[in-house]
Parts: structure tokens; C-alpha cells; sequence
């Protein structure tokens, strides 16, 4: 769990500092207040990656220079505190308990995030790079050899993407070039593809048993990975599509082009599916999101919702809410209102206006307690 989280100017807050309660916590607030912004912070520090950015300076607050993130993750018997430092035209630094890290996988596992926001829902509808993001962060973050395979290929695909659009290089020294960074995206492509076909297949199997209770048992879900070439014929493909790719000034073939297909009742809803179909499929997708971490890690993970029960309805609300059962969750919404009507037991709320959060008692099922904030202003 998250035992608390503390800001300086990160977005628009210039100060804050919250503590979480092991259950439910809650943010709710009207739209653009900085609600997930503190969810942002949190995947920030344990992933190293911004779910909506690949820009550390618009992490920064307005008119500062640098931002910090600070945050308690308690794990069986112990304790670990994961610093974050932002510079602006630096490079981000991270600690972990006082100690800096020099690789993304030192901090991936500290903590186990799922991250499920409105646009999840669209995730089976729109482009495979989604899907490809969806496999690559949760892969990252429960096998550290796949992260380092995936970082070894992506280097090498831009040294080869470079050398494409190269001009006035001879043919013998291109053809040279290409071939060493080739033999890498080949060896590392090899393994990202086996650890992609194994992780969809685990999947498959855990999305099947939830998509099945979602529609009533009317539907059966299935999901396969398409890699855009086999494994076994990547080094091949890379050094006959040669001339294309020179033409195209870019790599056409390998694992950075793979999708997953989705099929219900054998049809594949990608092109055929009601938009229905494609967000219940993309809902039992992130829910046996869940459920993976949990078996692959022997751990729970903590669960980061942002504002998406507006966009289910209360059927589809009703299984997010019983997966988040003995997982810590950290949920904003627009309103409490449309959750009155359950009695949630919410076990803490804060209410979140203009950069400042408040925490509230005594409503809902919360505890009572004193403020876990400090008010933080900002502009963004």
C-alpha cells in the first residue's frame, strides 16, 4: 500500500502532502481542480512514466524550475521511500530510500500499479499502439528482463530509423550500419515477442471468466496476439524489407508494429464490435488486469481510478467495485452523488478545489479523523 504521498510543485500544487488509508480513498472535486494530477504523481513514482506525458517540464509548475515527489510504500515487513526529482532541461532523478537508481527497472516492482482511466474504455476501438502500451507498461512492471529487452530494441530501432533517413551514405557502409543494429533488434525482438505471446496467453484466460459474468454469459471474449512478424523470421524480415524501409524512412517490420485482436463469439469486434462490446471487452481487459499482478507478483497491486464510473453503467460498476476488495484504491470522481446510492464504504475523502485538497469525515462510511493535506496553489 501507499502509505502517503507528498508534492512540490508538481502541476498546481506548490505543496501537498496527503496520507492514505489502506481501503478506499477518495477525490472528487469539478473537472480541471488537480484531481489527476495526484494520480499522475503516484504512476509517476512508481513507473517512472506519466500516463498523459512524455514531457517532464509540463510536470513543473508554472514559473518553477524544479518539482518534487516523495512517497511511502509500505510492502510485507517494510518500508520504502521513493524520491523523485524533476529539473527543468535535466534529466529526472529517483531514489529509492536515499539511494539513486540509474535504470527504470531498480524502481519497477516497488510498488505494483493499475492505472484505469475513461480512455481505457476506447483502448480496443482506437489504434494498436494503445494495446502495445497497455502489454509494454503492465510487462514492464512484472518482469525486468522484458523491460530491458524492450529499452535495448527501442534504441536500437531509433539508431536504424536514423540511418534510414540518412542521406548521401553509400550503400556498403549503410548496409554495414544497418546489419549491427539489425543483429540487436533481432535478439531483443525474439525475446519481447515469447514474453508478449506468454503474457496475452494468461490473459486470455482471465479476461474469458471475467468478460463472461459481465455480459451474462451471453458472450465468450477471447484474446490473441499478433505480432506483425514471428519471432523466428524477424532477423530475415528486417534485412529483406530493407529497400522498402529506405523508401519509407522508417522500420516497417517488428515487435514495435504488433496488436492484440479481440474477438467475441469468434468475431472480431475491432471491426464488427457495437461500441458496447468494445468497452465491456476493454473493462474485463483491465479488470483481469488485476487479478494478473496479483499471481504473477504473489501481490496486490494498487489501484488508480480515474473518473470512470461516469462512463459505466451500474452493472459494469457493480464488478469494478467488487475487484476492489482488499486492494487499496485511490478513485476520483466529479461528484459524490452518484455514489450515495450504494453506500460505499469510503474509508477516506478529500475534496479537491483549485490545487487544494481537503480531507473530509464522518460522511459515507468514511472515518473521522484530522486534515491528511496541506493546500497547494499553483498553475496548471
Amino acid at each position: 500500500m501507499i502509505q502517503s504521498i507528498q508534492l512540490s510543485q508538481y502541476r498546481n500544487y506548490e505543496q501537498l502532502s496527503l496520507a492514505l488509508d489502506p481501503g478506499i480513498n477518495l477525490f472528487y472535486g469539478d473537472n480541471a481542480q488537480g484531481k489527476t494530477n495526484i494520480l499522475e504523481a503516484i504512476y509517476l513514482a512508481g513507473t517512472n512514466k506519466s500516463h498523459r506525458t512524455n514531457r517532464d517540464r509540463d510536470l513543473i509548475s508554472f514559473g518553477a524550475q524544479e518539482a518534487h515527489i516523495k512517497m511511502f510504500v509500505s510492502k510485507r515487513e517494510h518500508t520504502d521511500r521513493i524520491d523523485v526529482h524533476l529539473k527543468t532541461g535535466k534529466p529526472k532523478g529517483i531514489a529509492i530510500n536515499g539511494i539513486p537508481i540509474t535504470k527504470t527497472s531498480q524502481l519497477l516492482g516497488v510498488v505494483n500499479l493499475v492505472f484505469f482511466s475513461p480512455e481505457d474504455l476506447q483502448m480496443i476501438k482506437n489504434g494498436p499502439s494503445e494495446r502495445r502500451r497497455f502489454i509494454d507498461m503492465e510487462l514492464c512492471q512484472l518482469n525486468r528482463l522484458y523491460l530491458a529487452h524492450l529499452v535495448r530494441y527501442n534504441k536500437a530501432l531509433a539508431q536504424r530509423n536514423a540511418l534510414l533517413k540518412m542521406p548521401g551514405m553509400g550503400a556498403g557502409q549503410r548496409d554495414d550500419l544497418l546489419s549491427v543494429w539489425e543483429v540487436q533488434m533481432e535478439e531483443s525482438g525474439k525475446q519481447i515477442i515469447a514474453f508478449r505471446e506468454q503474457f496475452t496467453q494468461k490473459l486470455d484466460l482471465l479476461v474469458g471468466e471475467i468478460h463472461g459474468r459481465l455480459s451474462g454469459g451471453q458472450e465468450t471474449l477471447a484474446l490473441c496476439y499478433e505480432p506483425q512478424v514471428p519471432k523466428e523470421a524477424l532477423g530475415e524480415a528486417l534485412q529483406k524489407n530493407r529497400e522498402r524501409d529506405l523508401n519509407m524512412k522508417t522500420t516497417m517490420s517488428g515487435p514495435h508494429r504488433d496488436d492484440i485482436r479481440f474477438q467475441i463469439n469468434g468475431v472480431d469486434i475491432r471491426k464488427f464490435g457495437s461500441q458496447g462490446q468494445q468497452r465491456t471487452a476493454a473493462l474485463s481487459l483491465k479488470l483481469a488486469e488485476i487479478d494478473l499482478v496479483k499471481l504473477a507478483a504473489n501481490d496486490t497491486p494498487v489501484l488508480l481510478l480515474d473518473d470512470v464510473f461516469s462512463e459505466l453503467d451500474r452493472s459494469r460498476q457493480n464488478q469494478l467495485f467488487c475487484r476492489m476488495e482488499g486492494v487499496q484504491t485511490l478513485m476520483t470522481c466529479t461528484g459524490l452523488d452518484e455514489l450515495v446510492w450504494r453506500r460505499l464504504s469510503l474509508n477516506r475523502v478529500f475534496h479537491v478545489q483549485g490545487g487544494t485538497v481537503t480531507r473530509e469525515a464522518g460522511m459515507f462510511g468514511t472515518k473521522a479523523g484530522a486534515s491528511g493535506s496541506v493546500a497547494g496553489e499553483g498553475g496548471r
